[in-house]
């Protein structure tokens, strides 16, 4: 059984910065891709960045040079830098796997920024 939990949200101040974490626990295919994606109320849930297991990244055009998403397969680790955050990244953020195209969700971390 896959589980993803998300930690690291919060309350931070436009311009600010945060560092997102998913743990993974249960095993699965060593071929996937790891992501971060958010969602506000009334809109659809958005891809923010995604890390394949050979490391190759894709982020968002409103998050480029902003985010860095990485991953620690050693520890089952999903990370997400974010920094020079804006009032418009307030939103609640899920991390997700996807392998043999199956998607595995956590339950998501509010992080809200300030103006």
């Amino acid at each position: 059984q896959v589980q993803l939990v998300e930690s690291g949200g919060g309350l931070v101040q436009a311009g600010g910065s945060l560092r997102l974490s998913c743990a993974r626990s249960g095993s699965i295919f060593s071929i996937n891709i790891m992501g971060w994606y958010r969602q506000t109320p009334g809109k659809q849930r958005e891809l923010v960045a995604t890390i394949t297991s050979g490391g190759s990244t894709n982020y968002a055009g409103s998050v480029k040079g902003r985010f860095t998403i990485s991953r620690d397969s050693a520890k089952n680790m999903l990370y997400l830098q974010m920094n020079s955050l804006k009032d418009e990244d307030t939103a609640v953020y899920y991390c997700n796997l996807r392998v043999l195209s199956h998607d595995y969700w956590g339950q998501g971390t509010q992080v809200t920024v300030s103006s």
